[in-house]
Order: C-alpha cells, then structure tokens, then sequence
C-alpha cells in the first residue's frame, strides 16, 4: 500500500508548489515518503547544454506520458493543448509547429516519415515528419495515453480499455484490433507498443507482454511479468505501463507491484525474472538494463542473468522519470527538475544540473550521445556528457 500511495503521488498531482507538498497532500507527510535529500558528492563529468528552446507549452495536466519522439535528424515534442512541434536536433531550432484541437495525452511516436500523436479523446494524428502537414486523423475507441508506433506500413496504438489498434500507414483506416478485459481498477496510462520487423511488442493491464502480428494483430505469444495479489483491487494491480525495451532480439519489460523479465523476441520464453516494481520504461547500456522502481530507487541488473549489480536509493520519493542512457552514463531527472547522472558501472553520482524548477516528468530520450528533455513548463534542452 505504501508503493501505490507514491505511485498516486508521482502519476496524478499536479499544482503543488513544491515536492514536498506534493508527497505529502498525498501521504500525510509521512516520514518514509519524505523526498531524499540531494547529497554532495565530487562532479567527475562536466553536463554540457548544448542548446535549449521553449516549443510547446506546460503539460503538468497530464501525467507522465508525452514522451519526445526522435528520428529524422529531429526531436518531436508536444503538449496537452494540442501543439506539436519539431526540432532541429543539431542546433535547437524550431522547424516547423502546429496545433493540433484535441488534448494530446500520449507522447510522440516516429515511424518512417511519419509522426503521430493520440488524445484522451481518442485522436490519432499523422503528420508528415518534415513538415508538420496532417497526413490523417482518425478516431479509435478509448484514450490514448501512450506514444504510438509506426514502420512505414501500419501504425499501432494502444488504448486504456485494454486495446492495440493497427491503422493503415497511408490513410489511418483500421485494420485490425487485438481487446482484451481491463481489470477493474489500473494506472492512468498505457505501455507504448513497439514494431520489430512483422512483431507488435506490446504490454498490457493485465500484467503480461504480447507479440502481435503487425499484419493482422493475431497473438503470436504472451508471458505474464507478474500475477496480481492481495485481497484489495489496489493490491492487485500489476500494470506493464512502461514501454516494452528490445535489444539482440531479447524483450525487457516490468510491471508495477510485479516484477522485471526478459524473453526471446521470437517465442516469448521466459529467460530471467527479479521482483520489481515501476511504470517507467527501462535503458540498457553496458550489457545492464536499467530501472527507476516505484519508490525512486535506481538499479542496474545484468541484461543476461537479471543480476542486480548495483542500487542507487539516494534519490528516493523525488518522483523520478524514466532512466536514459547517453554519452556513457545513465540519468534520471525529478520533480524538482534534477538531472542526476550516474555512473554504468557502479551507480555513484557523477555529475548533476538542474534543468528547469518547473520539474521533468516526461520520458527523456537519447541518440546514445545527446540526451533530449522536456521540461514540465515546455522547454526542450539538449545535454552531452564530459
């Protein structure tokens, strides 16, 4: 119960003036939910800003899912108001921005030549990468709270009432439909699904991974992350909330209250599995996948065997985001607008700059050199590691 009422405060606050009002409007203020205070430690890498722009506007209405998009020599962002925009990722310029009239509740996906965004009025949009110009717009069933995926041919998108749509690249008219059941009470937000060659990658409510044809969104495997327990229907939540991560042909995935696993991309058979609990996605660098669980503790387990090698706690109940990896390091950032990078190898503090004190919630993506962040007011930065 402790887990979920942090999870409640990090996932569905917005407003509060500060981290520590925020935990505690939530948790009474109990002790064990105070945000960690920062430590002091030796800067050994220099955070460089490469440069930083103001595109789109606050989105601290919605929680934690307009993820940026990358690709095409670009970084794609957008916010609740419905505004889109991409950036040059070379030079931070603005190329082109649109707004677009429904409230944007997904993060922006990349598929070839192709973006695409979806509300929580069940929007999905395509517009044309290098221009901004609407290719489609269509309309599915349910919210979509999650970054959709594209390939050239089939664009998916998952859906809070426990669906992974397929839409034609070239027109957005459906073509299939995979539904499953939605248990009673889950997390605000979707896993994102992503394509490999003719496999969807998608998690669900539920607890478990599925691989979908991409063709015909007939099931090829499924396996269970984690089983729901306890006697509440809160105890019993397990969501996969956090996007699938595929590396050599192996899936990464976790669930809240559950735990972290690998499988075959091919089979879905189960490789290892270590208890674990987030709705982030995960990073991988170093032969070693990454998490940020539920109460802000930040570990790194080896990508063969699940082996925990390190465990950094000391940025505990700062509501964290997702973990990126870039120029060697891995980082995290927080509510108060951290950006704390840590050592691959032993998860020690080596360097640490504050972005913007509006906060960052979003997903922080990263080319593996540069890492791009959206900060909770609408500004985008770009950061390189020395």
């Amino acid at each position: 119960m402790k887990r979920l009422s942090w999870l409640l405060a990090s996932l569905l606050l917005s407003g509060c003036s500060s981290m520590v009002e925020m935990v505690s409007s939530v948790t009474g203020g109990g002790p064990e939910f105070k945000p960690t205070v920062l430590v002091d430690f030796e800067h050994e890498v220099q955070t460089v800003k490469l440069w930083s722009t103001n595109a789109v506007g606050d989105y601290q209405s919605v929680s934690s899912g307009l993820r940026p998009g990358l690709g095409e020599g670009m970084v794609f962002v957008a916010d609740s108001k419905g505004r889109v925009a991409a950036i040059d990722t070379s030079t931070g310029k603005i190329i082109w921005k649109v707004e677009l009239d429904s409230a944007l509740g997904g993060g922006v996906g990349v598929g070839k030549e192709l973006v695409m965004v979806g509300s929580t009025n069940g929007d999905v949009f395509a517009l044309e990468a290098a221009t901004g110009e609407q290719r489609w717009h269509t309309m599915v069933a349910s919210e979509v709270l999650s970054a959709p995926a594209g390939n050239g041919d089939i664009v998916v998108v998952q859906t809070q009432d426990g669906r992974a749509i397929g839409l034609n690249d070239t027109d957005g008219e459906k073509r299939w439909q995979f539904k499953l059941d939605v248990p009673v009470l889950t997390l605000r937000g979707t896993s994102a699904p992503i394509i490999k060659g003719n496999t969807v990658i998608a998690g669900f409510a539920n607890g478990k991974v599925y691989a979908l044809s991409a063709d015909s969104g007939t099931m090829i495997w499924d396996n269970r992350i984690a089983t729901p327990q306890g006697r509440t229907e809160l105890e019993r939540m397990v969501d996969v909330d956090g996007q699938p991560l595929l590396v050599n042909d192996i899936v990464y995935a976790v669930s809240y209250q559950g735990r972290i696993g690998a499988m075959a991309r091919g089979t879905g058979r189960e490789l290892w599995y270590q208890d674990s609990s987030s709705h982030h996605g995960l990073a991988y660098g170093l032969e070693q996948v990454y998490v940020a669980e539920s109460d802000d503790t930040v570990k790194a387990m080896r990508s063969s065997s699940g082996q925990v090698l390190w465990t950094n706690d000391q940025l505990n109940h700062r509501l964290l985001n997702g973990p990126s990896v870039a120029s060697g390091y891995v980082s995290v950032a927080d509510a108060e607008g951290y950006l704390h990078v840590l050592s691959q190898t032993d998860g020690r503090f080596v360097g640490r700059t504050r972005v913007d004190s509006s906060g960052v919630t979003a997903p922080m993506v990263s080319d593996g050199e540069v890492l791009y962040v959206l900060d909770d007011s609408g500004g985008v930065s770009a950061y390189k590691f020395e």
